[in-house]
Parts: C-alpha cells; sequence; structure tokens
C-alpha cells in the first residue's frame, strides 16, 4: 500500500501552520506554484530533490514528511515489517508522471536524522526524457538485484547486482531503471541541516 497523502497533507498542514502561501514557498524552493500545489493536493508526487527543495523552504527536514517519529535511539526494522508497512511512491519526474519507484523507508520512527534510508523497488521504464535534479548532500546507492542507471552530470552509469556509487547530490542526477530493466536497490540520502 502506497502512502502519498500522508506526504502531501503533511507539507499542507506544516507550511498552513507557518503561514506560508504555495506562493512564498515557490519562491523560496524554485519550484512552481502549480508544483506545489499538486504535491500538496496528492495529485504528483515527484523524485526526492523537490521534496528536499520544499523542506528547505518549510525550515523542516525531509523526515518531516516521511513519518517522523521521536523515537532517540536506535531503530530495528524488519524485513517483514517493511513488507507490511506503508511505502512511498515516487513518479521520479518522468514525463508522463508514471509511479515507477517505490520507497520503503528504513527510519521513519527515528527523530532527529540526517540520513534517509530507503529500499527502493525500481519499476521498469523505457522512458529516456528524465528531469535531472541536484539538492545538497550526497547519496549512496547499492543495487541489491537487477539493474540501474545513474545519469550524472554528462555521464550516465549502469550499475547491476552487487555493484554501489556514491555521489555528490548537488551535481544533477537521475535514477531509473535500465531500459526494460526492474531492479531493488538500498538508497542512503544524506541531507544537510
Amino acid at each position: 500500500m502506497t502512502n502519498n497523502t500522508i506526504v502531501g497533507k503533511k507539507i499542507q498542514g506544516i507550511r498552513e501552520s507557518k503561514n506560508l502561501s504555495i506562493e512564498e514557498i515557490s519562491e523560496r524552493s524554485g519550484l512552481s506554484a502549480e508544483q506545489i500545489q499538486s504535491i500538496e493536493n496528492d495529485q504528483y508526487l515527484p523524485s526526492l530533490g523537490p521534496l528536499i527543495k520544499i523542506a528547505r523552504a518549510l525550515g523542516v527536514r525531509l523526515g518531516t514528511f516521511l513519518d517522523d517519529n521521536d523515537d532517540l535511539g536506535p531503530v530495528v526494522c524488519r524485513a517483514a515489517d517493511r513488507e507490511r508497512d506503508r511505502s512511498i511512491s515516487f513518479s521520479n519526474d518522468a514525463t508522463e508522471a508514471r509511479q515507477n519507484m517505490i520507497y520503503h523507508s528504513l527510519a521513519k520512527q527515528k527523530a532527529g536524522r540526517h540520513m534517509e534510508p530507503f529500499v527502493i523497488d525500481v519499476q521498469p521504464s523505457e522512458d529516456k526524457d528524465f528531469k535531472l535534479s541536484a539538492h545538497e548532500g550526497e547519496e549512496f546507492i547499492y543495487v541489491m538485484s537487477g539493474e540501474v542507471e545513474i545519469a550524472y552530470g554528462k555521464e550516465t552509469y549502469s550499475l547491476q547486482e552487487g555493484d554501489s556509487i556514491f555521489y555528490d547530490s548537488i551535481v544533477k542526477h537521475h535514477v531509473h531503471g535500465a531500459p526494460g530493466k526492474s531492479a531493488k536497490i538500498l538508497a542512503v540520502v544524506y541531507i544537510p541541516f
């Protein structure tokens, strides 16, 4: 079961609690007012890049949108629980906004975190028209199964099971399945706050 509704409603709730308009968040984040409104209305959930920009514009961590709680101690995420838990689907900024990445958070109970670890199910895609995004921080990806492509700057890297990549996310990038291939990846996103 996906849980996109929580993300849009949390963003809207935080924005309204801070008495900020969609236009103010648009100006602060560099995103269009229409894109922010569609995210709040759960019509479109983009990749992490725009959500990170909205989090910064609101003065909160990304984890605030992804089901933060108040647990300061260690968090154990059991595989059986993860499969039953709610996930978040992103369109990954493909032109037709088809949901092709399903994120399973591995630390949503952990408060005060600066890293966002996920297991991500990457659906096959033949689309080549991806919108690259950039944000502060670093990302680490390890391919658990299947094959993915990472567009990074002017290069494209093909990764197969057992391969990994670590990069600065300030460089424009995009993660997607290799043409016609699905994959399961472990991704850790570090976002300085």
